[in-house]
């Protein structure tokens, strides 16, 4: 039986749980109160970091979820996104509108991925 390994825990979540080969990230953040794209930068540089100590890297993430608290604000998160992600590696994918914690953060990102 494989060990779940969990980094970053506290009494409420893990930001990084490892089960065999598959990742799970918590939910990704940006700097409340920041523009759609700042945000959406911010979770993916934290994705990048939280991937590369977990094993893998952006070309191995198998599904994301986005959270917008905005619909209005997809084309400035994608712009963002297909920047960021790597020609031919795109993951599943679904986006949709929510809130979120708190009223200044706009994106937030759920990542599962395979190690490397």
């Amino acid at each position: 039986m494989s060990t779940i390994e969990r980094r970053h825990t506290n009494a409420r979540m893990s930001q990084i749980v490892i089960h065999g080969d598959t990742i799970y990230l918590a939910g990704q953040v940006g700097t409340p109160g920041a523009s759609v794209a700042q945000q959406t930068q911010d979770c993916l540089d934290a994705i990048d970091r939280l991937l590369a100590e977990a094993g893998s890297d952006k070309s191995r993430i198998l599904q994301a979820i986005v959270w917008l608290a905005d619909m209005a604000d997809f084309q400035d998160m994608n712009s963002v996104w297909d920047a960021w992600v790597p020609e031919g590696a795109a993951p599943a994918r679904a986006c949709g509108e929510a809130r979120l914690a708190a009223p200044d953060y706009t994106v937030e990102i759920i990542v599962t991925a395979a190690r490397s």
